[in-house]
């Protein structure tokens, strides 16, 4: 059966959620989520991802899954919040392990800190199919962004994360740690091997020149038209250009505490002595 596809878009952070479901009363994925926070004064918020369980709410959905495409720089993860209230398993890419073990030291994490994934309820793995009703989703690793994104591909769409955004933006960023822009090239290549019909989910949108926001691509549109990867760039013309963009790049107003909350399955630090919780800020690391 024909999946349906709902978006949310949080503008603060020009981030797309989405809900893949059935219709009424059916299972549900959700892909994405975003929690709010305000980087001045230190305060998250539900907004965004209140709207989501509105609507999962209206339509009477049962959630199975609330997918991660990979530990976001630029957003925090509503995961344990929606999951409280929704029920579901949180899942990321098995390879978040890696992640966990260099910002483990970057923020010097406390000592019992995991660096397994165990802080996740499911790691899948690259080609590792999951079930919600009907529908069944499989993972796609995409590396490169990060050692641990993941594409989803549910029917005819693909979740991309951040691999890709619309044609006129480009490519995702490599200049992270362990990012790779030569494997950035060869997962988009993965994406673009399926029929020219097929949509692609985008997890971000920053439109030129007064576009409205879009959360759509097709892999015909993306092999004609994206100004990084279209099919006439060559691996090796694309990390020349990649690597000359990450150098002009500032890095993400919300990375910091992000990265923090993302690696922990979208759960705070635990509370200090005094009962507060708190973030850190590693002077010129990063």
């Amino acid at each position: 059966m024909q999946q349906t596809i709902q978006h949310f878009f949080d503008p603060q952070t020009s981030t797309f959620s989405y809900l893949v479901y059935q219709g009424l009363g059916s299972s549900a994925i959700i892909i994405d989520s975003v929690l709010n926070y305000d980087h001045r004064s230190g305060r998250t918020h539900t907004h965004s991802a209140d709207q989501l369980m509105i609507f999962v709410k209206e339509q009477q959905l049962k959630v199975e899954w609330i997918l991660e495409t990979h530990a976001h720089a630029d957003h925090l993860s509503a995961a344990p919040y929606l999951k409280q209230h929704l029920g579901g398993q949180i899942v990321i890419g098995k390879n978040i392990s890696q992640i966990q073990g260099v910002f483990k030291s970057i923020f010097h994490l406390e000592d019992d800190f995991a660096v397994d994934g165990s802080q996740f309820d499911y790691l899948i793995a690259d080609q590792e199919k999951l079930a919600f009703g009907n529908l069944t989703l499989q993972a796609m690793a995409v590396p490169g962004h990060t050692p641990a994104c993941m594409a989803y591909v549910v029917g005819d769409a693909i979740f991309v994360g951040d691999t890709m955004f619309m044609p006129d933006v480009g490519s995702a960023r490599c200049d992270f740690p362990g990012g790779d822009a030569h494997q950035l090239y060869r997962s988009v290549q993965k994406i673009l091997a399926y029929p020219l019909k097929t949509q692609l989910f985008m997890c971000h949108d920053y439109p030129p020149n007064d576009r409205p926001v879009s959360h759509v691509s097709t892999v015909e549109d993306q092999k004609k038209h994206n100004i990084h990867l279209q099919d006439q760039v060559s691996e090796e013309e694309f990390v020349s250009l990649r690597h000359a963009r990450d150098q002009g790049l500032e890095m993400p107003t919300l990375i910091l505490p992000a990265i923090q909350i993302n690696i922990r399955a979208g759960n705070f630090p635990p509370a200090e002595s005094n009962g507060q919780v708190f973030l850190k800020i590693p002077l010129n690391s990063l």
